[in-house]
C-alpha cells in the first residue's frame, strides 16, 4: 500500500512539474511573440524580384519572390501579367485560394480604374501574394526562380506561413521597379 501512494504522490509530482514546463513554455511563446515587432510596411522591388518587410525603419524579413511573365511596369489590364506598381493595403486573406494561402492587394485603386477606362480597358484584379498552386508537384526552389503568376507576387509555402504570421490585414505594401 505504501509503494502505491508513493507512486502516485510521484505522479502527482511528474504530473504538476510537467503542467508548470508547458505553461512556461507557452508564456515564453508569447514573449517572444510580443517581442517581435508587427510589420507596419511590405516593400516589393520588381526589379530584383524581393520582398521586404519593415517595422518602423527596422528590416524584419527578406524574401525572393516570383512575379508574372510580363513583370517590367504597371498592371495596365486584365490578363497583361504584370504586377501593379504603386502603394496599396493588403486588405484580406484567403485561405480557400486556388494557391497555398494568400493575401490580397487593393488593386485596382481609383487611379488604377481611371487609367484603364481612359484606354478602353478592363483594369483585372484579384491580385494576390500567394503560396505555390496547390496541386501542383513543381519543386518551389525552381518555380521560385520562374516568373510564372498572372500578376501576383508569389512565395514557397513555408515562408507564406510565415508571412502571414507577421503581416495583417491593413498593412501597406508599396511596389516598384
Amino acid at each position: 500500500m505504501k509503494k502505491t501512494c508513493n507512486i502516485f504522490a510521484f505522479l502527482a509530482v511528474l504530473s504538476v512539474s510537467h503542467f508548470a514546463l508547458a505553461k512556461a513554455k507557452i508564456e515564453s511563446a508569447n514573449i517572444e511573440k510580443e517581442q517581435v515587432a508587427k510589420v507596419d510596411l511590405v516593400k516589393v522591388d520588381k526589379s530584383t524580384r524581393k520582398m521586404y518587410l519593415y517595422a518602423g525603419n527596422e528590416l524584419v524579413k527578406r524574401y525572393h519572390i516570383a512575379l508574372g511573365s510580363n513583370p517590367k511596369g504597371h498592371k495596365q489590364k486584365m490578363g497583361d501579367k504584370r504586377t501593379p506598381e504603386g502603394r496599396y493595403l493588403l486588405d484580406y486573406t484567403k485561405e480557400d485560394s486556388a494557391f497555398y494561402r494568400a493575401m490580397h492587394i487593393s488593386y485596382p485603386n481609383e487611379k488604377d480604374i481611371e487609367l484603364a477606362r481612359s484606354k478602353g480597358l478592363n483594369p483585372g484584379g484579384q491580385i494576390m501574394i500567394h503560396g505555390q498552386k496547390s496541386g501542383k508537384n513543381i519543386n518551389p526552389s525552381i518555380a521560385q526562380k520562374l516568373n510564372w503568376t498572372n500578376g501576383c507576387i508569389a512565395l514557397k509555402n513555408h515562408e507564406m506561413d510565415e508571412f502571414l504570421a507577421l503581416v495583417e490585414p491593413g498593412t501597406e505594401i508599396t511596389i516598384q521597379w
